[in-house]
């Protein structure tokens, strides 16, 4: 067994710090380096040190992938929210992604809810909102990646599956905002894991993965990723892939171990 599982042998993997480990934000990373992870992913980044972080990160020649720029709530999706609000948040988070080494995408979350606005309304004040930051996106060469959640566990939130994301997508009108495929929202929501990724590949600007239904690691539920590994690389979809899961019984180095024989069952690269 690899001391180092993290190294995955053919899809290279960027392991959520915010699930698999705890400590500080520099602590988390050089737990995900002495696992052999190449890439981190994260959630919130105003509570961090980015620049010790991404000293840890180059020390170890690693990256980040992506960190939600804009969380849950009523405001990105509420049609009386100021638009400008949203932008100057967007212009903050891409100078914080210029800190993180590698650092390109940036997480959005459509919203939860809101009493008395239908889903059409709230949809459109998404798109308005998002269609004013690609100005800011493409000075500064970020990518917003919006995430589809799944009812299941997000209950009241504006916006499930990929029909309504890849809608979004289209009516922003620009490659600067893109999908985060969670395959564990998917699957939850709508399944055809397989044909779905076929179908909407343009539209996935990144894919984050977790088995079904209890959101740990590959091989505790009910998803074959070996072979969504393979077609994820067949299709020619973004590298790493996040780990946005939780280690089950929090044990993260057996996390790393299933995940490691789960790529290497997925077979070369295509």
């Amino acid at each position: 067994m690899t001391t180092q599982p993290g190294r995955t042998p053919h899809t290279p993997i960027a392991v959520n710090i915010e699930m698999w480990f705890e400590g500080s934000f520099v602590e988390r990373i050089e737990q995900a380096a002495a696992l052999g992870f190449p890439a981190i992913e994260l959630w919130t980044w105003r509570d961090k040190d980015l620049i010790a972080g991404a000293e840890a990160l180059r020390k170890h020649g690693m990256t980040a992938t992506q960190f939600t720029a804009w969380g849950f709530g009523q405001q990105v999706n509420h049609p009386d929210f100021p638009v400008a609000d949203f932008v100057a948040e967007i212009q903050a988070a891409c100078e914080a992604a210029d800190l993180l080494p590698g650092c390109e995408l940036m997480t959005v979350v459509g919203g939860d809810d809101i009493p008395g606005f239908t889903k059409e309304q709230m949809h459109a004040a998404l798109v308005e909102k998002l269609r004013a930051a690609v100005p800011v996106l493409e000075e500064k060469g970020k990518t917003i990646i919006l995430e589809p959640m799944n009812p299941y566990n997000h209950p009241d939130h504006c916006l499930y599956g990929s029909a309504d994301g890849v809608a979004i997508c289209k009516a922003v009108g620009s490659r600067r905002v893109l999908l985060n495929w969670d395959i564990f929202h998917m699957q939850r929501y709508e399944g055809n894991l397989i044909d779905n990724l076929t179908k909407h590949r343009e539209w996935i600007g990144y894919v984050q993965f977790a088995d079904s239904p209890d959101r740990n690691e590959p091989g505790t539920g009910e998803v074959r990723y070996s072979e969504v590994f393979r077609k994820v690389r067949e299709l020619g979809l973004p590298l790493p892939l996040g780990a946005e899961c939780i280690p089950q019984g929090m044990d993260a180095r057996r996390a790393a171990d299933r995940l490691y024989q789960t790529d290497l069952k997925s077979g070369p690269a295509a």
